[in-house]
């Protein structure tokens, strides 16, 4: 099921982790931006007979090439969205272009690694044609409840971190 908020738990928790190494807004957007391909096909803009829900895109090889060319948009276009980042408390790392690429990279690989447990239709390994981390339907409902954890533990840690944030900002 495309469009799920559960993407957004691993992408705040681990973000957040690794805020100093890595753009975290990029990191956040990888892990969302996966889904594009689900959207096209259930909106009828992506016609391709036999299409899987989830195809090219969620896999590891796609998180490589085009987790490198959002990191590569991202560094461009934060010149625009700087101040939004900076408002947002979401910027804590250099302005360098290989931490935007790996942020693209690891982000999109992160959601085709927690996709991977729940769809026969992912081939992450592509082109190999198997999924090894397809999970029994009788643990998807605990996966599911996982995610929801991170979900709410990413909320926390990302309000925790906006109150610490502003605080040293009016202390300053």
């Amino acid at each position: 099921m495309p469009f799920t908020p559960l993407h957004l738990g691993p992408a705040l928790v681990l973000g957040y982790a690794l805020r100093k190494k890595i753009h975290w807004p990029t990191f956040i957007i990888a892990n969302i931006i996966v889904d594009i391909e689900g959207f096209l096909l259930i909106t009828g803009l992506l016609r391709i007979k036999g299409y899987p829900l989830h195809g090219y895109l969620h896999t590891f090889l796609a998180s490589v090439i085009a987790g490198s060319i959002l990191g590569y948009i991202m560094f461009h276009a934060d010149k625009f969205l700087e101040n939004l980042f900076k408002q947002l408390y979401l910027v804590d790392s250099r302005r360098e272009l290989w931490r935007y690429i790996l942020a693209g990279i690891s982000g999109w690989a992160l959601h085709v690694l927690l996709d991977a447990p729940l769809y026969y239709d992912i081939k992450p390994l592509y082109p190999l044609k198997i999924n090894p981390f397809l999970i029994s339907e009788n643990y998807v409902g605990l996966y599911s409840d996982l995610m929801i954890i991170m979900l709410i533990l990413g909320i926390i840690l990302y309000a925790i971190h906006v109150y610490k944030s502003s605080s040293q900002k009016l202390h300053r």
